[in-house]
Order: C-alpha cells, then structure tokens, then sequence
C-alpha cells in the first residue's frame, strides 16, 4: 500500500512503513521501484513490484556506518575501497573507486542518509552545510546500491537509476552537534546525483574538528 502527504510517499506493507520517498513538483510519471526496502535500508521483497506515480527523486534510509563510512556503488561492478581511505580521503570524508564512492562519517551508529536524483546540477547554499564535497561515478544501471559498510551486499537497499556518468555531491549537516564520544548528535548525509561530465574529486567546504574523520 502507497500513502503520502505533503509531499512524502511511505511505501508499507502489512501496515509496516518499509520506506519513505520524497516526492517532488513537475511532470508526471512512473516508476518501478523492485526493491522494497526497511527503514535501515535492507530489502524486504523483491519479488513484489511497487509502482509510484508522480515524481519521484528523493529516498531516505537509516543506514548503520560502521567503521564511521556507508557507500553507494552500481549493482554491477564489484567496488572495492580497501586502499581508498588513505589520508586525503579520511579528511575530505569521501573515498572514491571504480564504481563505487564510499561516504565518511563522524559516527560509527545508525545515521540518516538521503540520495536524490536530478537531471541537472542543483543548487548549492553552502551556509547550510558543515561539509560538501563532490566527485564522480559512472552507473551502467538498472539500480544504485545504499549501503553501511559491513552490510550484506545482496539485502542491501538499491535505488532504480538510469545507466550515465554522475556527478555526486555530498552534504552533511549537523557535525557539530555530536558529542565527544562520537556517539550521540544530529548529523545526517546527503548524496544528490545528475548526469554530468568528469570533475574530478572537489572539497567545496571542509568541516573542522579534532573528530575522527575531519580536520
């Protein structure tokens, strides 16, 4: 069963909310969205197909970072970070492989993360955010996988996406407020993706702190 309100869709099933998706304004269309997943991000079902209608770009999970990283990575490569988190990837909280781009954290518990896709670059107001920074992953489709690190990967949350070249910026907010134990606060991460020419791996805002995995 789909029930939504201003603006939220919440995909349940057996009365049990399985997954919240934003919904925005524009054209109408439809998607089909395969795999069903809980609120921390493992697939439920994929033997049932949900389609939503209306747009659909926004998916939100509670995702567990252990090893203070979650990743996302296309369904069809094997991606593989082991010798991505050197220095300069442990400061930037962001390491990046063929494939896959593995998303640093400030706690090592469950951790709200939101991925959006877009069809051009979206605005950016860094004043929002303690930490940005944006790189590059091709998909070759038909799904995006969401992911804590010590997840198992075939239970793991997949997001329907076309085959492109993305553009992924990363924004975090509410870094400061975690405690010194790394344990309790309010931190969330944001992943939006669109189609785009290579860049490179760009630092547009670096948070400061003695945490492990800032500066």
């Amino acid at each position: 069963m789909l029930t939504g309100l201003s603006g939220a869709l919440t995909v349940r099933r057996g009365g049990v909310a399985v997954c919240d998706v934003l919904r925005g304004g524009g054209t109408r269309w439809t998607l089909g969205y395969t795999d069903l997943c809980n609120s921390v991000g493992r697939v439920l079902d994929r033997s049932v197909q949900y389609t939503l209608y209306g747009p659909m770009t926004a998916h939100r999970f509670t995702l567990f970072a252990d090893y203070h990283q979650f990743y996302v990575q296309d369904e069809a490569i094997s991606g593989d970070l082991s010798d991505a988190w050197g220095p300069d990837a442990t400061r930037r909280l962001l390491a990046v492989a063929p494939g896959v781009v593995g998303v640093g954290t400030v706690r090592n518990r469950d951790v709200p993360v939101m991925v959006r896709i877009e069809d051009r670059a979206p605005g950016l107001d860094l004043k929002q955010w303690d930490h940005v920074v944006e790189c590059d992953l091709t998909v070759s489709g038909p799904r995006l996988v969401v992911a804590g690190c010590t997840d198992y990967f075939p239970d793991a949350a997949r997001i329907a996406i076309a085959p492109a070249h993305y553009r992924v910026r990363v924004c975090m907010a509410g870094l400061q407020t975690v405690d010194d134990l790394g344990i309790e606060g309010s931190d969330e991460y944001h992943l939006l993706l669109w189609p785009a020419a290579p860049g490179g791996v760009r630092v547009l805002k670096q948070f400061v702190s003695d945490r492990r995995g800032a500066v």
